[in-house]
């Protein structure tokens, strides 16, 4: 069973090592062909002109993703403490079901509800704009990342030994004060988990942004503006790209695979750090 165990963990391990041997071994020769300079900082994309520049789709992917965490971390967090917390039993039995199904939701049938319901009201809010665009796709996306927000949240507040709680309120605390200025505290190292894996998806969804972030490869203007992601890039040119425009798609998931380390990196340092203060 020791080795069925190692060969188990090890397998994830050869799966990712496989991955970027595939991506790096097409992706950068591709920037070799166009120039490195020119690939990241070009602010053109022309296939049938072997123009190929990505920083557009790196800004819009940045605009995106700090937008739904912007609108996502905030609530699934304050939904989360109020179900580890504050929530009635009765209650908590239905909104636990309510989360879960969330999260197993089709992204698909995410972006037709914005579509839908999202664009419309967006028209509406904005007049002269199409809907679609940077704002859209960030609130699209808060909603997508709210399960996984709530869910390992609240697993990690819920893990805080009530020692913490019952000592703040012997020092006189209030119950909201115990457990926003004790509990949660002590809980940051697993809410901090959940925010990089709501980052994570939020980065990587391609069909829901696809459909409502207007799918135009140019620099955007503002949070109104219609824009184009790394990963909507290469869902919608793919399917009929080859030679050096299908290694350029490869290239832009090496930068997206890179700009997805570099976030957890980030996000790992600064754990660490205030696990050390």
């Amino acid at each position: 069973m020791q080795l069925v165990f190692l060969l188990a963990a090890c397998a994830s391990i050869i799966a990712v090592i496989l991955i970027c041997v595939f991506m790096f071994g097409n992706g950068i020769p591709a920037m070799s062909k166009i120039g490195f300079l020119e690939f990241l900082t070009g602010t053109t994309w022309k296939p049938g002109q072997n123009i190929y520049g990505i920083l557009p789709m790196i800004v819009g992917s940045i605009y995106v993703t700090a937008g739904a965490v912007i609108i996502g971390v905030p609530i699934g967090l304050l939904c989360a403490i109020y179900m580890a917390r504050f929530c009635s039993d009765g209650l908590h039995r239905i909104m636990k079901p309510a989360v879960d199904l969330l999260a197993g939701i089709p992204s698909i049938v995410y972006g037709f509800f914005g579509l839908v319901v999202i664009v419309p009201l967006m028209q509406d809010l904005f007049p002269g704009t199409s809907g679609k665009g940077i704002l859209t796709a960030s609130i699209m996306l808060g909603i997508m990342i709210l399960p996984t927000m709530i869910s390992v949240s609240e697993a990690a507040i819920r893990a805080v030994p009530e020692s913490y709680y019952e000592g703040s309120l012997a020092l006189g605390a209030t119950h909201e004060r115990s457990v926003f200025f004790a509990v949660v505290p002590a809980a940051k190292s697993g809410i901090m988990a959940a925010v990089i894996l709501g980052v994570g998806r939020a980065v990587g969804e391609t069909l829901a942004v696809s459909v409502i972030v207007g799918n135009s490869p140019v620099m955007p203007e503002s949070i109104l503006s219609m824009a184009r992601t790394l990963t909507t890039n290469i869902v919608t040119e793919m399917g009929y790209a080859s030679g050096l425009h299908r290694e350029a798609l490869i290239a832009t998931a090496v930068v997206l695979f890179v700009f997805i380390l570099i976030i957890n990196l980030l996000f790992s340092l600064i754990n660490n750090r205030r696990a050390k203060e």
